[in-house]
């Protein structure tokens, strides 16, 4: 293969894998961080109670 034909390959390869980053691993870490958030506080609450006033 010729240059050209190599760059356009590892180009076509560099965006193949920004759009997997970009459009599937940052929503789904973003998802899996605000649902770890979610279940920490539900696990606090369990153990904690839920948040209000304290009596006294």
């Amino acid at each position: 293969m010729n240059s050209s034909s190599e760059e356009r390959d590892t180009r076509r390869r560099e965006y193949i894998a920004l759009f997997i980053i970009v459009v599937i691993l940052f929503p789904a870490l973003a998802a899996m961080t605000v649902g770890g958030y979610g279940f920490i506080v539900w696990m606090l609450q369990l153990i904690f109670g839920p948040p209000g006033h304290s009596i006294g």
